[in-house]
């Protein structure tokens, strides 16, 4: 690998462990101001939105500018969302800007890499990039954790700097202020990314750019086989952006938790969602990928069944198959839309609606949660319907498949065809 590959590899780590570690700080900064417990699940939304807005932007302006400042530019907002959650701002509002900087920044990650490394080392990149993201996921939610608890918020309050009042004097806001370093120290890697020889392609107008992802959308929405990968792993993003965060406030209601203990739990799906993922990339086929479609829809009831949990030793090996059969069902599904997708429009495009439909679900999924609670529901009954309907919309896009199999049986075997053999 090339010597910048590291680089960026690290940039990205200490970014997205820093993101993580945020929404466990924002959790707790609305726990210990009473905010109604409805903006607990909004946080998971709310960092989706700017996902949503620019979608059609976000992937111009990372080619039209140097990736490396691009990253730089997208931390630099991260920044300026944490330091506003540290001085004050709103958590809900704070985490938004976060999220902007966030949706800015993944385009640029990822298409870098196509400009300094060769094909034949494209996968193994992607797969290191993967891998680290997850690895800073789990970190970075348990460093919430540790950050908040008394052994080392007590040493980082007591901490004083000599004629300055810093105005840090809750565990939250220590936690934010280390965070602030993990984002500079994202921020000095991003400076050493260094420039390809890629050309810049100028963005287009905005009318232009709008109706290039609209037609993108609908190409791939269009597809017989596109359109139910892209409805699955829309609908399986959607349910696990949120439930890092609802395992929150099912931890508050069935275990007594608070934000620290919780965040060990919120570790564990991420940590079962990777032995899924391991279990899949050995055992799956590309064209056996919807064959997992009817064990999507169980993953509804499923999460009814954190209802009837009140132990912490029943809960961790029932969050470790929650988050395993999640990550089990999105890496063949994953695999087929992007090969559809390169097939129909080319990667970076398909990649950008992709992220455009995924996050659009965690942002939908994430208010109806956010709105059963907030007018009056308690977790348990937002759990509960939450689960019902993700088993009742993945059991149309079941049947939706099952009828696309009957009345375009040719066209559907063809496409399977062609990813059997992965000729087009």
């Amino acid at each position: 690998m090339k010597k910048g590959f590291y680089t960026i590899m690290s940039a990205q780590f200490f970014s997205s462990l820093a993101d993580n570690a945020l929404l466990v700080a924002a959790v707790e900064l609305l726990r210990i101001s009473k905010a109604p417990s409805w903006q607990v699940p909004a946080l998971a939304p709310m960092f989706a939105l700017f996902y949503v807005v620019l979608a059609p932007f976000v992937g111009a302006f990372a080619d039209a500018v140097p990736k490396g400042k691009v990253m730089f530019v997208s931390n630099a907002i991260k920044v300026v969302g944490c330091l506003l959650m540290l001085f004050g701002g709103h958590p809900l509002l704070a985490y938004a800007v976060v999220g902007l900087g966030a949706a800015a920044y993944s385009p640029a990650k990822y298409g870098i890499l196509t400009e300094l490394l060769p094909p034949s080392q494209l996968v193994k990149g992607n797969g290191w990039i993967e891998g680290l993201t997850v690895a800073s996921v789990i970190l970075g939610i348990l460093a919430g954790g540790l950050l908040l608890g008394s052994r080392v918020s007590g040493p980082l309050l007591s901490f004083d700097i000599p004629l300055i009042d810093t105005g840090i004097d809750t565990a939250p806001e220590a936690a934010i202020a280390v965070i602030v370093f993990f984002y500079a120290v994202a921020a000095l890697f991003n400076l050493k990314i260094p420039r390809t020889d890629a050309p810049l392609q100028p963005a287009s107008g905005l009318i232009t750019l709008v109706r290039d992802f609209s037609n993108c959308n609908s190409r791939l929405w269009g597809d017989k086989l596109g359109q139910i990968s892209l409805a699955t792993t829309t609908l399986l993003w959607g349910i696990f952006g949120n439930l890092r965060v609802i395992v929150f406030a099912w931890a508050a209601a069935a275990l007594g938790y608070g934000t620290a203990q919780a965040s060990n739990l919120a570790g564990v799906v991420v940590v079962g969602s990777i032995a899924g993922a391991m279990i899949a990339s050995v055992t799956m086929k590309l064209d056996r990928a919807t064959s997992v479609i009817p064990l999507a829809t169980f993953v509804g009831f499923l999460m009814i069944g954190l209802v009837f949990i009140n132990t912490l030793w029943t809960a961790v090996p029932f969050l470790i198959v929650m988050g395993a059969i999640c990550g089990f069902l999105i890496v063949p599904m994953n695999a087929l839309l992007q090969h559809r997708g390169h097939n129909l429009m080319g990667a970076g495009r398909s990649i950008a609606v992709q992220n455009f439909n995924e996050q659009a679900c965690i942002l939908g999924l994430g208010a109806f949660y956010a709105g059963m609670t907030r007018f009056g529901l308690s977790a348990f009954g937002a759990i509960t319907l939450f689960g019902l309907v993700v088993a009742g919309t993945m059991e149309l896009i079941r049947r939706w498949h099952r009828n696309n199999g009957i009345r375009h049986k040719e066209e559907l075997e063809h496409l399977l065809a062609i990813a059997r053999t992965d000729k087009h």
